[in-house]
């Protein structure tokens, strides 16, 4: 098994999509990219410790492809607006690519560049590519949040439509 961990706005969108996807063994919700050690979800939320919103994916590379991955990655959020994701605005909202070795590092930024290089955003990708330092998962309520609370408004207005557009793009590569 390999792991990435990958910040693209609201980890509750991200982790429903990635756990959807054949050849994931699992898709955690935490914290990565700041100082605060042991962070806590009012503390990420108002945007004091430097951390992202991210999910961590636990992967088989026999499966699925790391390229894969982070192809699903940049077409299930916007990776050309700074610190915003829809309505979620600030840091803690960034795209960001965390990668465990070196590999992960070159083929991310080669993937980058030639996704800023088709014109496929009219805008430039910001996305940023940083080696992984720490990993916070987050509280327990915060994990398999949509599958849990898909009647709640945001599940049905936010993360329900992105779900539904990843299965659309993506339904060659869903679990059976």
């Amino acid at each position: 098994m390999e792991k990435i961990t990958l910040g693209s706005g609201c980890f509750w969108c991200t982790e429903a999509i990635f756990q959807r996807l054949n050849g994931v063994q699992s898709a955690v919700s935490g914290y990565s990219g700041g100082k605060t050690k042991d962070p806590f979800y009012r503390e990420v939320v108002a945007g004091t410790t430097g951390h992202a919103e991210v999910v961590q994916v636990t992967f088989d590379p026999d499966v699925i492809s790391i390229e894969e991955i982070l192809e699903v990655f940049w077409k299930t959020h916007d990776p050309t607006t700074l610190n915003k994701q829809g309505n979620d605005v600030g840091t803690q909202y960034r795209s960001v690519v965390f990668y465990h070795n070196d590999e992960q590092r070159q083929i991310a930024e080669r993937l980058k560049a030639a996704l800023d290089a088709s014109g496929a955003w009219g805008d430039p990708i910001v996305t940023e590519i940083t080696p992984l330092d720490a990993f916070y998962p987050a509280e327990d309520y915060h994990q398999d949040y949509f599958n849990e609370n898909g009647s709640q408004p945001y599940c049905q207005f936010v993360v329900a439509p992105k779900v539904s557009k990843f299965k659309e793009v993506f339904g060659d590569k869903l679990k059976k």
